[in-house]
């Protein structure tokens, strides 16, 4: 597990309407747990992001951990993933332990790779017993711990997974208006013009990931 520093606030991003709702309200939640829990209730803290690469997920947990001035914990499964039996769950049940130390933001980013559907014939067994233990992991996470978890291929993702998220929201290509706006607040940002209008530039650069206009848009200046 890597901490990171979040560079990303919420009002930084560009997203669909329900996407900055429902962050916004999950930051409230865990700014008021104790209200909550006066009434028996505890906040959401486990979130599924889905879609295409490059479109803000991994953003959008950095901004959740900066709304709530909490630590931004990264998993690399490269350190994670075991060649030995047994060893990949260990790795899992040790990650899981050391987010569970503090309230913290604890991401996982390409979340199909270890939470593979299980009936899948050409899977292994050890493959089966991972995705079981990191269900369980999940399960147990205290509340003021929020998971993050983003796939790009949520297709792939076993079906008990979706059960364990209370919240999964679907980021998008960005459309037209999206790009136009993002052009507006590149320029502001880097007080450089682009020298085209933002609607020409949007139409041109239409079915783009946002990383791949924010390219775009660096390698012009």
């Amino acid at each position: 597990v890597v901490e990171r520093i979040p560079q990303r606030r919420i009002e930084d991003l560009i997203l669909p309407q329900e996407a900055e709702q429902t962050i916004r309200e999950l930051v409230e939640e865990q700014h008021r747990a104790d209200l909550l829990r006066s009434f028996n209730i505890e906040p959401r803290n486990r979130v599924l992001l889905a879609g295409p690469p490059g479109n803000g997920k991994t953003s959008l947990a950095e901004a959740k951990a900066d709304a709530m001035t909490a630590p931004f914990l990264v998993v690399h499964y490269e350190s994670v993933i075991g060649s030995y039996l047994g060893e990949t769950a260990q790795r899992i049940g040790q990650v899981f332990e050391c987010a569970r130390s503090r309230q913290c933001v604890l991401f996982l980013d390409e979340f199909d790779a270890v939470a593979k559907e299980r009936g899948d014939l050409h899977e292994t067994g050890e493959i089966k017993r991972v995705v079981s233990s990191l269900l369980l992991q999940i399960d147990a996470l205290p509340s003021y711990v929020v998971v993050i978890t983003a796939s790009n291929h949520p297709e792939l993702l076993d079906r008990a997974v979706w059960r364990r998220f209370q919240i999964r929201l679907e980021l998008p290509p960005p459309k037209q208006g999206q790009v136009e706006e993002w052009f507006r607040r590149f320029e502001k940002r880097t007080g450089h013009a682009l020298g085209l209008p933002h609607r020409s530039l949007a139409q041109n650069l239409k079915d783009l990931s946002f990383a791949e206009v924010e390219d775009f848009g660096t390698d012009v200046l």
